[in-house]
């Protein structure tokens, strides 16, 4: 029972020890401007680190989406299962599943762009089982059913 709990300790000391074994082998140069590449790597104004992505002042990032555009989203939509979420980026990706009452299948893709409870800040696209096209009007009537809810859902919180 020691065996295995040593031998683990003994790679992951490895893995560890070998991520800091990748070092450039350059010399310091007084020809080069700036200094030797090591100094230039950290001064690089587009390096990226895993850090970056919990800074806040990255606009590109992350985007505000309207909670209630959100959750009557998942409202409207709850028929389908849902396969991904990503609240920082405002997209939902759900699975096919038909509609109550419904013969055909859909699978859908909800976009929140914009913190604003508006037409513009929603997108909605829509895949049938099959790939038979999908009518323009009944994606309009999901997106269309999407706003009502959010907006019957910012009545009821009383924030006109």
């Amino acid at each position: 029972m020691r065996l295995p709990t040593v031998l683990g300790m003994i790679m992951l000391t490895a893995t560890i020890s070998a991520c800091g074994q990748n070092r450039s082998t350059t010399t310091y140069n007084p020809n080069l401007v700036g200094g030797n590449s090591d100094e230039r790597e950290l001064n690089d104004s587009d390096r990226t680190t895993i850090w970056d992505i919990f800074d806040r002042g990255n606009a590109e990032q992350t985007t505000n989406v309207n909670r209630y555009l959100w959750a009557a989203s998942l409202d409207v939509l709850s028929f389908l299962p849902v396969q991904e979420v990503d609240p920082f980026t405002g997209v939902i990706v759900t699975g096919y599943g038909k509609p109550p009452g419904g013969g055909r299948s859909y699978r859908a893709t909800v976009h929140v762009s914009d913190p604003a409870l508006a037409a513009r800040s929603l997108s909605v696209a829509l895949q049938s089982n099959g790939g038979a096209p999908v009518n323009a009007a009944t994606t309009r009537a999901i997106e269309d059913a999407i706003l009502s809810r959010a907006r019957q859902l910012r009545i009821a919180d009383n924030k006109f």
